[in-house]
């Protein structure tokens, strides 16, 4: 039987983790070098010690500014990179994308690494000896998959305990516009025992009501995000919520990042943003009390998903 290392990510390696991540992926793209000092900086001041970026953010540029910032915080950081988004999850290309994450990092040991997504090619056997290697030899101390199913999750579990590891977190998309980890990757993990750090509360800005106000974000300069949020019905959804933050005298994105917050199986979502003004309403949620009504509330203003059963009498 499967028997998880971790359970939620409270007390991980050297720090306890923070109940929200700071994911780099702007620094060095929409974020200069100075913009993304003072968003690491904010985080820093609200109590937020758990980082996330990857190989190939930004051409490396995140992990390498993060790295600077990192100097004088490293005792008490949570640090997290990911691989083989390209390249496939074989022991080459895994070795050398980490040997240059952790070069720009400026870090021998990073505390958590993300297989990035899922690769068919390449036999689990080989992708696991590989992270075992890497974990005997003290370069990382937890493993993660990001973008799973919930039965590839328990396929690399069965093959990661062959080789004495677990699988200790997932990183999925997780919002009030895509409910789709609900149906079965939190249950898994919620009976597993596994962290989940989910990705875009906000919805890509969806939820800040921004986009029904004229604003700009990444639906309108990247076709990915476009196809991925760009329904009618989503739209929808933030501006009733933006209408519903404004009853409340609160930020639609507090209350976006506070929602996913809540949910049981969550152990810190990903927040990020372009400057520290941007980010602010979405640390405000480490410090916001949404009570059990006004989570009905906000559920309710989009639709749940069916369970994997499709029994929906017994949901």
């Amino acid at each position: 039987m499967y028997v998880p290392r971790m359970t939620n990510l409270k007390t991980i390696a050297h720090a306890p983790a923070s109940s929200l991540c700071f994911g780099t992926m702007q620094f060095g793209g929409s974020a200069d070098i100075y913009q993304s000092q003072a968003m690491f900086e904010a985080c820093i001041e609200a109590g937020v010690n758990f980082f996330d970026t990857a190989y190939v953010y930004t051409d490396g540029a995140s992990e390498t500014m993060l790295g600077q910032f990192l100097k004088s915080d490293r005792d008490t950081a949570l640090v997290a990179t990911k691989c083989a988004y390209t390249g496939g999850s074989g022991e080459k290309n895994i070795t050398a994308q980490f040997d240059e994450s952790r070069r720009r990092l400026n870090l021998d040991t990073v505390d958590i690494l993300y297989l990035h997504r899922w690769d068919n090619d390449t036999d689990l056997n080989e992708t696991f000896a590989t992270l075992c290697n890497l974990k005997d030899q003290g370069a990382l101390r937890y493993i993660g998959l990001s973008n799973c199913a919930a039965w590839q999750a328990m396929k690399a579990a069965h093959v990661a305990e062959k080789f004495d590891l677990s699988i200790d977190i997932l990183q999925p998309m997780y919002s009030l516009v895509k409910r789709q980890a609900e149906v079965e990757i939190l249950p898994m993990a919620k009976s597993e025992g596994i962290a989940v750090a989910p990705y875009s509360p906000l919805g890509a800005g969806v939820l800040t009501g921004k986009y029904a106000s004229g604003g700009t974000g990444r639906l309108s300069q990247d076709s990915r995000y476009k196809s991925r949020y760009g329904k009618d019905w989503m739209f929808e959804t933030g501006e009733k919520l933006k209408s519903l933050a404004d009853e409340a005298h609160t930020p639609a994105a507090t209350l976006a990042v506070s929602w996913a917050m809540k949910h049981p199986a969550v152990t810190a979502p990903i927040i990020s943003a372009r400057n520290a003004d941007q980010l602010q309403p979405s640390l405000d949620a480490l410090r916001f009390n949404m009570d059990d009504t006004l989570y009905s509330e906000i559920s309710a203003l989009s639709v749940a998903p069916a369970p994997a059963t499709d029994r929906l009498e017994e949901a």
